[in-house]
């Protein structure tokens, strides 16, 4: 599969990271009920339901990733229930299942293979793809809205503080000039507006140039990092004593959030971290899937 060709094969679904390391952290056999807060396409609910006897609920801003997801937990009908919806809203999604806690909460926060390459969902960087960005496409604001109307340091803010971008100024810069003179739609736009910006060494290092704009343009459109503390600490008021959180992260400012989350639920002798540095994956996970290179993995238990 080509990542140009915008699309995983027929029937295909996207490959879930670190699985044997969740489910070893979340999953001990006693469990009756866990909380997938990103559920995607079902990677790791499909495991989870294997290895336990429990019942799943799981949650996702993406219609096509939970359309995808319940197919592929056919096998398990009447033992999973899945709804959009944010993750901030756990309690409630809870609620309305009548599961006042549970035994295990997962955070996968990473975004698919099938959102990155479909170019209709804005993500990629080649070609025409439209500036969408959209997790869940009845949000109100896309990519190129951001574009459109941020002023100029706003737009460093985001590039700087979302994408950790060394040539935030001179990227937003850019797009505040380059705007008077045409609106940037497509992918193409903002790449070639990318290389114009940065100096030339900087093309050839650390992966695509692109990498950290798109990133903290996705960040900002889908407020992936707003209240994404609240929403992790609040798994923990969510699970039983001597439940399990599990957070996976695919970036640094991610992780950092964890991580303070985590010492702050030690300190109030509320959970004990499992690990003090976080998992990574194996030598042969990320040989086999590069795109996991990038994941951490913290969890804790409930005291």
């Amino acid at each position: 599969m080509s990542l140009l060709s915008g699309q995983l094969p027929e029937g295909s679904f996207h490959v879930p990271v670190m699985v044997e390391e969740v489910l070893a952290k979340l999953v001990r056999g006693t469990e009756s009920a866990i909380l997938d807060c990103t559920v995607g396409e079902g990677g790791h609910a499909l495991r989870i339901l294997e290895r336990s006897k429990c019942f799943l609920v799981g949650i996702d801003k993406d219609d096509q990733a939970l359309e995808l997801a319940r197919k592929r937990l056919m096998p398990y009908v009447g033992r999973f229930f899945l709804t959009k919806a944010d993750f901030r809203d756990a309690r409630a999604v809870l609620a309305l299942v009548g599961i006042p806690r549970v035994d295990g909460v997962l955070f996968d926060l990473g975004v698919s293979l099938r959102q990155l390459t479909d170019p209709s969902r804005g993500f990629t960087y080649w070609g025409d793809a439209p500036l969408d960005m959209r997790m869940d496409k009845t949000g109100p604001v896309t990519a190129a809205d951001l574009l459109e109307t941020s002023g100029e340091e706003e737009l460093e803010r985001i590039l700087r503080e979302y994408g950790e971008e060394r040539y935030a100024r001179s990227i937003a810069h850019l797009i505040v000039t380059e705007r008077e003179r045409r609106p940037l739609r497509t992918a193409r736009d903002l790449v070639e507006l990318i290389y114009r910006a940065i100096p030339a060494r900087a093309r050839r290092m650390g992966g695509h140039p692109a990498r950290r704009t798109f990133q903290a343009l996705r960040i900002a459109v889908n407020r992936e990092l707003d209240g994404l503390d609240r929403a992790i600490e609040m798994a923990f008021y969510l699970t039983k004593p001597g439940g399990r959180v599990v957070v996976l992260s695919y970036h640094s400012l991610e992780d950092r959030v964890a991580k303070s989350v985590f010492r702050r639920m030690e300190a109030a002798r509320i959970a004990s971290i499992l690990e003090r540095k976080p998992l990574t994956p194996t030598k042969a996970e990320r040989e086999r899937n590069p795109r996991s290179r990038s994941a951490k993995l913290r969890a804790a238990a409930l005291i």
